[in-house]
């Protein structure tokens, strides 16, 4: 059960985060689908720059350099999310296709710079980034408690920086004039306006928050699945963490139940293959079990959501 728990948290956390950067976007009316091309950018920005700082500061530590890239893998994210702010902001594009041609260019992006960077830099002809192992944290006492202290065993330092994030994001989208303001965005942007409140600078720094938030879930992806990156590795998270939203209802607690289901019904997956001694190609199959969730969650529960008004929306001031 510990195993359980530790391994599924692992999964749910950077999944968690990234669903909050979607809220914070969808909430003020943009539609992100890129959210899977957003942690996948800044997951190789922070990845690169982990490799770099290795190369040049070898007797750095493995933390130091993780904290490190978890901050580029932030800029990262928020650069890339910038295309996506001026598709659909600035030119009014369809936020849809603008979504998806991103997650495409995206992958297909960091493939190719990984690829020429690893050629022409280290020598090596591959596709990924190897990074460095860090440290895990046990919290004294408390982890020793049945079943509760799995949560405070074995932590990654960016899983407790992640709790710090949601109650900081919590507290930004529900008790601030910006989290009224953005909500307004998504909902009525016109009254918004009226108020003398600029709709865009609203949705471009919600959509600059969702590409941070994305960034930082796939650096986390990156040390925690295979302590290595490459564009592979990312495919269809994103995704879940939009049906995690959605399944949430567009609410940053309820949004946090959904991502848990999902990293435990994956843990859990592996576990079962695992104790039913089953071979180990079944273990690839379990991969499917958050997909399959995720298409489940979303027949029984998106016909009772309500998704911000304005969302999807292009603002246009002269329409009322």
């Amino acid at each position: 059960m510990n195993s359980i728990i530790i391994d599924g948290l692992v999964f749910a956390l950077p999944l968690f985060i990234m669903a909050m950067g979607g809220i914070f976007s969808e909430r003020s009316g943009v539609t992100n689908l890129a959210l899977e091309g957003l942690q996948g950018f800044g997951a190789f920005t922070g990845a690169f720059a982990a490799v770099m700082i290795g190369t040049v500061s070898p007797d750095m530590s493995p933390t130091a350099i993780m904290l490190l890239a978890l901050v580029f893998a932030v800029v990262g994210g928020v650069l890339f999310s910038l295309i996506h702010a001026l598709l659909c902001i600035k030119l009014n594009a369809d936020m849809v296709i603008s979504g998806v041609v991103i997650n495409i260019l995206s992958m297909a992006f960091t493939e190719f710079l990984t690829k020429l960077i690893n050629a022409g830099i280290f020598n090596m002809p591959s596709n990924k980034f190897v990074l460095t192992v860090t440290d895990k944290i046990t919290v004294p006492g408390i982890s020793k408690i049945p079943i509760l202290g799995a949560v405070f065993t074995n932590l990654y330092i960016f899983e407790i920086i992640i709790a710090v994030i949601a109650v900081v994001a919590w507290f930004l989208l529900y008790k601030t004039k910006y989290g009224m303001h953005l909500r307004a965005s998504g909902d009525n942007p016109h009254a918004l306006d009226a108020a003398g409140i600029n709709v865009a600078k609203t949705r471009l720094f919600a959509v600059m928050i969702s590409g941070a938030f994305s960034g930082f879930a796939g650096m986390c992806f990156a040390y925690s699945i295979s302590s290595s990156f490459s564009s592979t590795i990312y495919v269809g998270y994103g995704y879940i963490a939009i049906a995690a939203l959605i399944f949430g209802n567009w609410n940053i607690l309820p949004t946090f139940g959904a991502c848990l289901i999902f990293g435990f019904a994956r843990s859990g997956g592996y576990k079962l293959v695992q104790a039913l001694e089953m071979p180990s190609s079944y273990q690839d199959l379990v991969m499917i079990l958050p997909y399959v969730l995720t298409l489940v969650l979303l027949i029984f529960f998106s016909k009772r959501n309500r998704a911000p008004r304005a969302l999807g929306v292009i603002y246009d001031k002269g329409a009322r």
